[in-house]
């Protein structure tokens, strides 16, 4: 048996009955996580333009992120408890490494592109890496509305990046982005015993912090945030989109399938991509509109309802 599916609760689950289908409050938790995210990269592209490097933002917000998680739980007694298995150490140093992937591969995507841009395309592969991943590993093939979503987001995704209209360099960066976001849902679609999500936000995006600080201090062209207002878009990077979204995200997962998670989380180019038109001028187009429509009927497809074999292959 895999270590890693020892369950959170007790060693009676391991023979327990496929779960009914997915919990809506759980499916709620993924989708306000998804919409904290779409603010995240708007935060970021503002301290950039204050001459603040990606590399350093992107550090700035995980270090911020899980270090206010980090002194929370402290305060609240509950590091003691931290699981110290070998499963455990794992599951925290590749979650960490993973999310320092995604954060520098997609706030340097946001420089090189758009904020929009970047968003979509970053989010817009995730669910069909995952999709793929979940049919080899189940040995079976999603189920007809999910099939139904990944033809919608491939579709919306189509749209919104057009040959040409976007940096090669900034959409390669993007695709590794989705890469690590579909390992990050994948990974920690199984619970490991005792490493509830606050906890494993907190410790994971630390340690993802300390990783990318060397690389930012070597490269960082630009120094740190300054004035309250600067310092202040920084704080909310790292609790909004960052802690408070995460922590959310892992939650949801308990009962959310991957591939559903993954094109949930499209929720985020939605929310940046109105965010950025209506604060930054960014503006996607007729036919980035019509993508974004169609990304979003994506996700009204996945609304809850009882899961599917599939599903809940996924699920166990």
């Amino acid at each position: 048996m895999d270590p890693e599916r020892t369950p959170a609760t007790s060693v009676g689950a391991r023979n327990a009955p496929p779960a009914a289908g997915m919990a809506g409050s759980d499916f709620l938790l993924v989708a306000l996580g998804a919409v904290l995210w779409g603010t995240g990269g708007l935060a970021g592209a503002t301290i950039a333009a204050r001459g603040v490097d990606m590399l350093t933002v992107a550090t700035l917000r995980l270090g911020i992120g899980g270090g206010t998680l980090l002194l929370a739980l402290a305060l609240a007694g509950r590091l003691r408890s931290l699981p110290r298995t070998r499963v455990a150490a794992r599951r925290l140093a590749v979650t960490g490494a993973l999310a320092a992937v995604y954060q520098a591969c997609y706030f340097l995507a946001v420089q090189l592109t758009s904020v929009g841009v970047a968003t979509f395309v970053a989010l817009g592969a995730a669910p069909v890496i995952v999709a793929a991943v979940t049919a080899v590993r189940t040995r079976s093939v999603p189920d007809g509305r999910t099939r139904a979503a990944i033809v919608l987001a491939l579709a919306g995704l189509a749209l919104l990046v057009s040959p040409g209209s976007a940096a090669p360099a900034g959409a390669v960066l993007a695709l590794v982005a989705a890469g690590a976001f579909a390992a990050m849902t994948l990974v920690n679609r199984v619970p490991v015993a005792g490493l509830d999500s606050l906890t494993l936000t907190g410790v994971s995006f630390s340690l993802g912090a300390v990783l990318l600080a060397p690389m930012a201090l070597l490269t960082a062209s630009g120094g740190l945030p300054t004035g309250p207002d600067g310092w202040l878009t920084v704080a909310y990077l790292g609790i909004g989109p960052t802690a408070l979204a995460y922590t959310a995200f892992f939650a949801g997962l308990r009962t959310v399938p991957s591939t559903t998670a993954s094109l949930l989380a499209l929720l985020e180019p939605l929310t940046a991509a109105v965010g950025a038109y209506l604060l930054r001028g960014e503006s996607l187009g007729g036919a980035g509109v019509l993508g974004a429509v169609l990304l979003a009927w994506a996700v009204v497809v996945l609304r809850p309802r009882r899961v599917s074999p599939t599903m809940a292959a996924g699920l166990h």
